[in-house]
């Protein structure tokens, strides 16, 4: 026998549109069935009405011939043989209407009763669990709607207890409905196949007894056939019982399921979150805005596919794109005082579209896998590897350990004037390197910055319109005269990640630390947004501009940057140690860290290159040979580095990447 289609029973509960879409096929069939069903009872109820007939009419004309003798025929004399012969004709008819009587009770027992059987019982029970699914399904979205409108805060706990048992009781209501749905649609792909062959079974069989006890008509090669007919539909019938069996024992198996299957947000107090996932797939709440201030949830089924999030409705075959996940930015937001809320916002800092997921558990796995993706780590030969990795650096980055591990290192402009100074002088230590302990470069519970907020004075030269700056150092007045005179001018495009005070500048190790505890905050609080900038590199600032409004963010003395470097391992980290004055007399060191659109080692050896120039500034000639080491391109402008241009498409910065212009 051929293989038979069939609804995962397992798949009964997660309701995912694959599963609604596969039923809809089922369904179908069902509907097809039902009504080629009403078509082939007709048709037989057409042949039992014409053996009915029959038997009416031997039995009718058994009757008339032996009403042939108490005819008065004027000119009857002679017909006694003729009455003989009627009257043997008659009990020939009588015979026959005998048997015609046994077949039609053997049609309508054997014939029509099975298909008749069949559309009352099989089709009417498959389309009234059709109608209970249905509203199984409808009363389920009603209590979720319910309880994605619970409020965040300072909600009746009560109240939640009951809807939460509300929405838990309807989960199962729908779950049950739906097994005894697939069940009934499973089993009915077995025994259509039973009420087709069964009737015709019944009909042929009748008709064979028939013919046999009136003429030997039928030869023993029908009856053969039609005993393997019968051989076939036993078989059949063992199999349906076989596979009811193993229907019931799973319909019992997952009935028999834990009560946190059924009750979302069951574990909200630790819930086990996998921060590893590069895939995703489940229900979301996705807003709508219908109006200038009114809006709407939509519950739709979500799934990561590649670099994109797809969303597909119930029903619909396939899904469709919302929205492309690389270099996106998702983060936590309040939204409508609804719980469990994202945002995922495009890469050039626009607001994308608004998630609420149903538990704090898909809420977080949800904002770990769209963050895996957005690192493209989808890409790689082993995505799943590297997510793994990504996260275990993370959490060990923020667990307490009690000294550095040694790390390699490789020459870059990254060094301090003293290294500098002791590469001058040609004296090269070789003294063990002492790294120091974590709690000596960095106080324990230091808090982290994680945006750069525009200072007050310049919030009200932003409003005056005054002191912007475009993105090629030049500005309207003369707050920064460096940018018409300076020597070096350097932009790039970075994204500020973090800020923490330190307690040391002796060693680059102290930005390394720096790197690793804004990195691992960032990843274990889910704070993925980052504020884009433009750096701008002179020889005597450092300065952050705003790429929108060209308003100075942050601006550092060249000499008051006292460490510089980039990372070892992601070439895109740099960082710098700033040594600033405070107002009761002693200095303050803070690290600043930054993630780059091109290498590190670009913005390292420009401030290095600026602090040799400061240092020459004092001697013309010094400064002179150090102008004419650096190569010059066609239109007069010093090419700092071999590279390509910083900056992305479409950035001011896009031809200025690697030139300084004297």
């Amino acid at each position: 026998m051929p293989a038979v289609d069939r609804l995962l029973l397992e798949e009964a509960l997660q309701d995912s549109p694959q599963t609604r879409s596969l039923l809809s096929v089922f369904e179908e069939d069902a509907g097809t069935l039902t009504d080629y069903t009403n078509q082939l009872l007709q048709a037989m109820q057409r042949v039992y009405g014409a053996q009915n007939e029959m038997c009416l009419a031997t039995q009718q004309l058994s009757k008339q011939l032996l009403a042939y003798e108490k005819q008065n025929f004027a000119l009857g004399k002679g017909d006694e043989e003729v009455i003989s012969t009627l009257h043997y004709f008659s009990k020939v008819v009588d015979e026959l209407n005998v048997l015609h009587t046994e077949l039609a009770k053997q049609l309508a027992d054997t014939m029509v009763l099975p298909i008749i059987q069949f559309r009352e019982k099989d089709l009417t029970e498959v389309s009234t669990l059709k109608d209970l699914f249905g509203l199984a399904s409808s009363e389920h979205d009603l209590s979720m709607a319910k309880y994605s409108r619970l409020p965040k805060k300072k909600e009746n706990e009560k109240v939640k207890a009951e809807i939460v048992k509300e929405v838990a009781a309807a989960r199962r209501k729908q779950h049950l409905s739906s097994l005894q749905y697939y069940c009934a649609l499973n089993a009915l792909q077995y025994r259509k196949r039973v009420a087709m062959m069964e009737p015709m079974l019944g009909f042929a069989h009748g008709q064979i007894n028939f013919f046999k006890k009136g003429a030997e008509m039928f030869s023993q090669s029908m009856d053969s056939f039609l005993s393997s007919v019968a051989d076939m539909v036993q078989s059949i019938q063992v199999e349906l019982e076989v596979e009811a069996e193993k229907m019931r024992a799973s319909q019992q198996e997952l009935l028999s399921l834990d009560e946190a299957v059924y009750t979302p947000d069951f574990d909200v107090a630790a819930p086990q979150i996998n921060r590893n996932l590069i895939q995703k797939a489940g229900y979301l709440n996705l807003r709508n805005k219908t109006g200038l201030v009114s809006t709407t949830w939509e519950r739709l089924y979500f799934f990561t596919q590649g670099g994109n999030l797809m969303c597909q409705p119930r029903g619909a075959v396939a899904g469709g794109l919302i929205q492309d996940l690389d270099n996106c930015s998702v983060m936590a937001v309040d939204c409508e005082d609804r719980r469990y809320c994202f945002q995922i916002t495009t890469p050039n800092g626009k607001a994308g579209i608004i998630l609420q997921a149903e538990s704090r558990k898909e809420n977080e796995e949800w904002i770990c896998a769209i963050n895996n993706i957005s690192r493209q780590i989808y890409l790689t030969d082993n995505p799943e590897a590297v997510a793994i990795k990504l996260n275990q650096t993370a959490l060990q980055a923020v667990t307490p350990i009690t000294s550095f591990a040694k790390k390699q290192e490789s020459p870059c402009p990254s060094q301090n004037m003293k290294s500098s100074e002791m590469e001058n002088d040609k004296i090269v230590p070789k003294a063990t390197v002492i790294i120091p302990e974590a709690e000596q470069l960095i106080a324990p519970g230091t808090p982290i910055q994680f945006d750069i907020v525009l200072p007050a004075t310049e919030f009200l030269d932003q409003n005056r319109g005054g002191r912007r700056t475009n993105p090629f150092g030049e500005t309207e007045d003369a707050t920064f005269p460096e940018a018409e005179d300076s020597l070096l001018q350097q932009m790039f495009i970075v994204r500020f990640l973090g800020s923490m005070a330190v307690k040391t500048d002796n060693t680059t190790e102290v930005i390394y630390e720096a790197m690793r505890q804004v990195l691992a905050a960032r990843a274990i609080h889910n704070i993925f947004r980052m504020t884009e900038s433009h750096l701008m590199v002179t020889s005597q600032t450092l300065r952050l501009i705003d790429p929108q409004t060209q308003v100075t963010r942050a601006n550092f003395e060249l000499t008051s940057v006292t460490q510089f470097a980039a990372h070892q391992e992601n070439k895109r980290l740099v960082g710098f140690v700033v040594r600033l004055p405070e107002s009761t007399g002693g200095e303050s060191l803070s690290t600043y860290v930054f993630e780059s659109n091109s290498e590190g080692e670009k913005i390292c050896y420009a401030i290095n290159l600026g602090k040799e120039i400061i240092e020459v500034q004092k001697d013309p000639e010094a400064l002179a040979q150090l102008m004419l080491s650096i190569p010059l391109t066609n239109d007069g402008k010093y090419v700092l580095l071999n590279d390509q241009p910083d900056g992305n498409d479409g950035s001011p910065s896009e031809n200025r990447g690697a030139e300084s212009e004297a």
